[in-house]
């Protein structure tokens, strides 16, 4: 190796700082185009960043809506049960007491047809009774009374006319 009495006298040194020279000219350079690219990819993430996070409060947002039309719609599924159940309570009991009421009067028209059968009944017997009656009057009449009997029964009814016309 040879040895040079002053360094800016050797090769290498020349060598070593065009080396620097270059890579400080290219290296600017090509900073600039590194730096400007990790500077857009930078801003791309960023932008990125921004857009998810904008996303993501849509999506909190389109949540909460959801949950507050899922509580609506169940608190309205809720009122219409109940609404329903107190309409089937009522008609229950409506139709309960519609039955009551058609029970008593059925029980009512048969307590009726019982009472006017009854009565046809009573007034059957009775008629029948003052048929024989009259059937077994006419018979003990016909052979216990003669004609000296009709006239002396006539003759007493005549007799007691006037007084039977004052009472009255």
């Amino acid at each position: 190796m040879h040895h040079y009495e002053h360094f800016w006298l050797n090769p290498q040194f020349w060598v070593a700082v065009s080396f620097v020279i270059f890579f400080l000219l290219l290296g600017k350079k090509m900073w600039g185009a590194l730096a400007g690219a990790l500077d857009g990819k930078a801003e791309g993430i960023r932008r990125q960043l921004s857009e998810a996070a904008e996303l993501r409060a849509q999506a909190e947002q389109m949540l909460a809506d959801a949950e507050a039309e899922r509580a609506a719609a169940a608190k309205e599924a809720e009122e219409l049960l109940a609404r329903a159940r107190d309409e089937a309570v009522r008609l229950a009991s409506a139709a309960a007491a519609e039955a009551e009421a058609a029970a008593k009067r059925r029980e009512r028209m048969a307590m009726d047809r019982i009472a006017a059968a009854e009565a046809s009944a009573v007034a059957e017997v009775r008629n029948a009774a003052a048929d024989i009656a009259g059937v077994a009057a006419r018979t003990v009449i016909r052979a216990t009374h003669d004609a000296a009997a009709d006239a002396a029964l006539v003759d007493q009814s005549v007799a007691e006319l006037p007084k039977a016309l004052r009472a009255a």
